[in-house]
């Protein structure tokens, strides 16, 4: 693999997966987290002194007037953040990585891990960059690196870094979530590029082209061994479907759950030398908290012998308000606050994610990820059926579409929409540019007996031809979190064996 190719990235023979703002850091922070676990198993053998090696960070002395933290529950749980920090790489150094910008000394992403009191299954959330959540109550404290400001009393979550550091980051997120914080793990840009390499690179499979210029990503359809470098731009990616930070969230999800099944089939979890040398390997690619001991360490890594995919869980926060507007914060992401509370009553109660319990309320419609506002369409009076043309278009109104006037019956469309008003036929039709078929995913689930036809050259507005039977339309929610940060196990995520 050439580390100058324009990913780092080179394509092998496997099959395409089952299921398909930038630095996503935490990739670091698990997978360190899951060796040097393991690696104190083996502390003894190799003589490693694990716990005192991690580069330490105040965390949990600094929560002084904070305010009351969360019980104590069953099992561990770690927060791990990436940092968008830049200091000291030189401009060479960012170019080579495509990290270019201004860093916003703030967290870029945020994970919360959970070990289970048997030691038999991790699970994680990840918690959007943009969340916006109640700061702690505090006076003004500083992160560090210069003098206290003030703590406003709500922003987005990533802020609180740069308010007041690790210390009241961890408090803002067991303020957001009632789980408490038990160890704390950061990473920043090379510390990430630096693990990937270390640990052997990373592979990541897609099947459609992923090309975003900006993070200087290019992946062919298929499977693909990156190293740091191509790894970085792969959870960089921002304009590759599907697009936002759930999006970006997911595919940082599938490169962990792979890199743990690529270790596991080394048998690095087995052997604990090796478990110790490669964690002594790692362990200046990230920061830990002050309490962060060898025998937690060595607890954890009992966990992670057997560890892979398909006992491995990942899930996101549910967002109800994908751009919800905060003055001094702009756009930011408003959880789902009952099934948010589902989600980390799970973790507090040890209880695995992907159970329907733990996660899912009865929604108001089929989740859709592309909103119902964006799509055009028109509902073409077939003759004798303009009652039912009618009853489409109602329904398609109430479920948020963009409905504009009817076209007449003999009206001709590209590709020979007239001969299709001619045709008979029973179910509803649906026309439309092939360009358009993530959209056309969101106007199928509202018409679920419908039949979609692409046609090259048709128009960006949607033709509805209705059948002769009772149109059915069902009812929708523009519900990203349902579709793209749903529980789902490792195995789901990572790339099919073959």
């Amino acid at each position: 693999m050439s580390a100058d190719s324009p990913a780092g990235a080179r394509r092998s023979d496997r099959r395409p997966p089952r299921r398909s703002r930038r630095h996503r850091a935490l990739v670091v922070g698990a997978v360190c987290l899951t060796l040097a676990g393991g690696a104190a198993l083996g502390a003894g053998t190799a003589r490693l002194p694990v716990a005192l090696a991690v580069p330490r960070t105040e965390v949990f002395g600094g929560m002084e007037g904070m305010g009351k933290r969360p019980a104590d529950g069953p099992g561990i749980n770690f927060l791990l953040v990436g940092l968008d920090r830049r200091a000291g790489m030189s401009d060479a150094e960012k170019d080579r990585l495509h990290v270019n910008g201004e860093q916003c000394d703030c967290t870029d992403t945020m994970m919360l891990l959970h070990v289970s009191a048997d030691r038999r299954r991790v699970s994680t959330v990840s918690i959007p960059r943009d969340s916006y959540v109640p700061f702690p109550r505090s006076s003004a404290v500083g992160n560090g690196g210069g003098k206290p400001v003030p703590v406003p009393r709500a922003g987005k979550i990533n802020g609180a870094y740069k308010l007041g550091g690790p210390a009241l980051t961890v408090r803002t997120v067991e303020a957001a979530t009632g789980v408490r914080v038990d160890n704390y793990l950061e990473a920043d840009f090379s510390g990430f590029v630096a693990a990937v390499d270390r640990l052997g690179g990373a592979t990541v499979c897609t099947d459609v082209r992923m090309r975003d210029k900006n993070a200087g990503l290019d992946l062919a359809p298929g499977t693909h061994h990156l190293d740091g470098r191509g790894a970085l731009r792969y959870v960089r990616a921002r304009h590759i479907p599907p697009s936002g930070d759930l999006g970006r969230v997911r595919r940082q999800q599938a490169l962990i759950a792979g890199m743990l099944d690529q270790l596991h089939d080394r048998g690095v979890f087995q052997n604990p030398l090796a478990l110790a040398r490669t964690a002594h390997a790692l362990l200046d690619t990230l920061r830990a908290d002050e309490h962060l001991t060898t025998a937690r360490l060595r607890t954890l890594g009992r966990a992670m012998r057997g560890l892979n995919s398909r006992n491995t869980e990942f899930a996101t926060v549910p967002i109800a308000d994908f751009d919800h507007r905060v003055t001094d914060w702009g756009s930011t992401l408003k959880w789902d606050g009952p099934r948010a509370e589902r989600l980390f009553a799970a973790l507090r109660e040890d209880r695995t994610l992907t159970s329907e319990q733990a996660y899912a309320l009865p929604a108001p419609g089929v989740p859709v990820s592309w909103p119902p506002g964006d799509i055009e369409l028109r509902v073409r009076a077939l003759p004798g059926r303009e009652r039912a043309a009618a009853e489409l278009e109602r329904g398609l109104r109430a479920n948020g579409f963009r409905v504009l006037g009817r076209l007449p019956a003999h009206a001709a469309g590209a590709g020979g929409a007239g001969d299709a008003a001619r045709t008979p036929h029973t179910r509803t039709r649906v026309r439309y540019d092939p360009y358009w078929e993530r959209q056309a995913t969101t106007l199928a689930a509202a018409l679920p007996e419908a039949e979609l036809r692409p046609v090259r050259g048709h128009s960006r507005v949607f033709e509805v031809l209705p059948g002769s039977g009772r149109p059915q339309v069902a009812r929708i929610v523009h519900d990203r979190s349902s579709v793209q940060g749903a529980p789902a196990t490792g195995d789901e995520l990572a790339c099919e064996a073959g």
